[in-house]
């Protein structure tokens, strides 16, 4: 039997400290032995006291650990008070018995402790576990790998008080396995098992564990009292390494906090012709629309938001990615005569959307001629977009006029192909009179059955075409100073019914703001009769202006940025060498928003090549009005040369005084003699109202 070393040394101990223990009171009573030896003894109560008044447990090994100190201040007195050795060498037997105690329940006492066997027991060996039949679960003719992982889970405790019915390892992946467990208890529900606990017990990562509920089945119970549990290290570290796309997407796309959260993925397209990867994917119909961050998914597609490359489109519940090899807005797109020809339903390609799509525009709707409206800054291709509608006007059968407030190599090109075109405010003016007439004279022309109607080209006998009327510029000319303010009258009067006549208004300007001097009225009237598109707006005016326009909060889009270009590589080594940074390529122009219904899409309009000539977009012929219409026109006196300057009386009475001032304004804004400009004409709200205004003035 196996004797702790310091058992052996404490029974050596006992064995030389008993004679001293009998000898030294006997020959040396003021020994300072025995003073040691007293001091000794009286700690040892203290031991004892302290052992007892104590809350922890083990106080009778603690008084057992003392009794020696004890046991030997009594032994010494006891020998200083016996005369001699004592009778019968009480002295003697008393040291012998002290030691006799030490040698056989002292050392029990000392090494009796927690996470020790007792010195003198016969170590107990740890059992030894072995797969085979569980006291907790009867065999039921388990296979060989279900038995093994019985035999495990039982080794490590059956965490959460369950026991294993079947384990499936998982094919090609060594380390990785499912378990349906039950709770040890029939009856009872499992609640302590936890994916901490699960990978403890396999020593795996708690990522690599996931605990499911059982759904009950034919033949087999399930509940709270079942659990299935799937431990994957393997899978997952394959899927760190190497993911699939469905798990790439769950991973870095759909997970709680991630750009398209709830989100599960459907499919990938690639479409090597157009260079595009369409990725597909869709949330539960309890979530609603998919909510989508463009940023985070930009970082998770490794792009940049900025670099016009990833577009998202949201349907119902499901949800398009599309990410473009290079910018689809960094593309030219030509302009083609097929392109800009309207279909069946006036519908025509005004350029391509963010996804590749095309981006139409109308030139008639359902509730007549469509009118327009064109929003961009100097430089942000204005007049190329207006030249598109021209054409596409040109192309379906309609007379087109365009006046703009200065004169502009392309516009005066476009102006070949018009019925009429002129620059300036007065010209402007002009051709809205001109308009407001022909609403009224319009409206008294019968058709093919003898009746009139309102204007609809998929009903035949229509007497007159219809007529596009473009002001170029429009808020410079609305706020001139003699005719600005019957520009802006005549043009809110148009838009309100010159659908209804086959008139359509096309606006274009930089702004839309009311401060500017755009009225509400107007911009609300464009904004439901046409398909707005705004071009290059400064990023600090995308709030105000599509907010004007009608646009909610919540659709309003970001910014374009100030470049399509791929940011050139090497930086650092520019930076190092001390080189100038390369020219930003400025290529935003024609790249903005169309807005066909309640969210603004991002588009690059088609590119009309002024240069090699627009000849070949337009037809052979330019339409007229009707000679009807012209000679009721010249009857009103508003069919003439709009060049000319102001006719007497045109604008307001002649003055009785034919030698007045030469120098004083003869706009139509002001009465001769200085007055103050005319008063805007609420009052008018009809077509038929607005030429007797007309002819009062012009004395009719």
């Amino acid at each position: 039997m196996s004797v702790p070393r310091s058992a052996a040394l404490e029974r050596a101990f006992y064995t030389v400290t008993a004679p001293v223990l009998a000898a030294a009171p006997n020959f040396f009573a003021d020994s300072p032995v025995n003073s040691v030896v007293q001091l000794a003894g009286a700690a040892g109560v203290g031991g004892w006291v302290l052992a007892y008044r104590g809350d922890e447990s083990g106080a009778g090994r603690k008084i057992l650990r003392w009794s020696p100190l004890v046991l030997a201040a009594a032994v010494d007195v006891a020998a200083k008070n016996t005369i001699g050795w004592g009778p019968y060498c009480l002295d003697g037997l008393l040291a012998a018995g002290w030691a006799a105690a030490g040698l056989l329940v002292m050392p029990f006492s000392r090494h009796t402790r927690r996470g020790h066997r007792p010195a003198l027991a016969a170590p107990t060996p740890a059992p030894q576990l072995q797969p085979g039949v569980s006291p907790a679960q009867p065999d039921d003719g388990a296979d060989a790998f279900t038995r093994q992982v019985r035999w495990l889970w039982e080794t490590r405790g059956l965490p959460g008080r369950t026991i294993v019915v079947t384990a499936t390892p998982h094919a090609g992946m060594p380390n990785d396995l499912s378990l349906l467990l039950r709770a040890s208890e029939a009856g009872r529900p499992i609640f302590g098992l936890t994916e901490e606990a699960v990978a403890a017990a396999f020593g795996v990562d708690v990522s690599d564990v996931r605990i499911e509920d059982v759904a009950r089945q034919y033949g087999r119970e399930g509940g709270p009292g079942w659990k299935e549990v799937h431990v994957t290290p393997d899978a997952n570290e394959r899927r760190l390494k190497a993911p699939t796309t469905r798990e790439w997407w769950a991973d870095r796309i759909g997970a709680t906090g991630g750009p398209v959260p709830g989100s599960e993925f459907v499919k990938k397209v690639r479409d090597h012709e157009r260079k595009v990867t369409h990725y597909i994917a869709q949330v539960s119909d309890e979530m609603g629309e998919p909510r989508v961050n463009q940023h985070s998914l930009a970082a998770a597609l490794k792009t940049k938001y900025d670099e016009g490359r990833l577009f998202v489109t949201v349907d119902g519940n499901q949800v398009l990615v599309s990410l473009w090899d290079s910018s689809p807005l960094a593309q030219i797109f030509p302009a083609t005569k097929e392109l800009l020809t309207p279909d069946e339903d006036g519908r025509w390609v005004t350029g391509f959307l963010g996804n590749g799509q095309p981006a139409r525009n109308r030139v008639y709707t359902d509730r007549g001629a469509a009118h327009g409206l064109f929003v961009a800054p100097s430089g942000g291709g204005k007049t190329q977009l207006m030249g598109l509608h021209v054409a596409a006007d040109a192309l379906f059968g309609a007379v087109v006029m365009l006046a703009t407030e200065a004169p502009d190599e392309k516009t005066a090109a476009l102006g070949k192909h018009t019925s009429r075109y002129g620059v300036g405010a007065l010209y402007m003016i002009r051709l809205l009179r001109v308009l407001v007439a022909l609403m009224e004279i319009r409206g008294e022309m019968p058709w093919e059955d003898g009746q009139v109607h309102e204007w609809d080209p998929t009903r035949p006998g229509c007497p007159y075409r219809m007529l596009s009327a473009y002001l170029d510029e429009f808020l410079s000319a609305a706020r001139n100073g003699d005719y600005g303010a019957e520009i802006m009258d005549l043009a809110e009067l148009v838009s309100v019914k010159g659908r209804k006549y086959g008139v359509g208004l096309k606006v274009a300007g930089q702004s839309i703001y009311v401060q500017d001097g755009f009225t509400q009225l107007l911009c609300e009237n464009l904004r439901e009769n046409c398909i707005p598109v705004i071009l290059k707006v400064a990023p600090k005016k995308v709030g105000d202006m599509f907010k004007a326009l009608g646009i909610p909060s919540e659709h309003t889009p970001d910014p374009l940025p100030r470049s399509f270009s791929p940011a050139e590589k090497g930086r650092i080594e520019r930076v190092m060498a001390g080189e100038p940074e390369p020219p930003s390529n400025s290529n935003t122009g024609g790249a903005g928003w169309i807005i066909e219904g309640k969210q603004p899409d991002v588009l690059r309009t088609l590119f009309m090549d002024f240069k090699a000539g627009i000849d070949g977009y337009f037809p052979d012929a330019v339409e007229h009005l009707t000679d009807h219409e012209i000679r009721e026109l010249e009857a009103r006196d508003l069919w003439f040369d709009w060049t000319e300057p102001p006719r007497p009386g045109e604008f307001g009475p002649v003055p009785d005084d034919e030698d007045g001032d030469d120098d004083e304004p003869k706009g139509g804004g002001k009465r001769r003699g200085g007055g103050k400009p005319a008063a805007r004409r609420d009052a008018v709200t009809s077509p038929r109202q607005a030429l007797e205004a007309i002819r009062n003035l012009s004395r009719v």
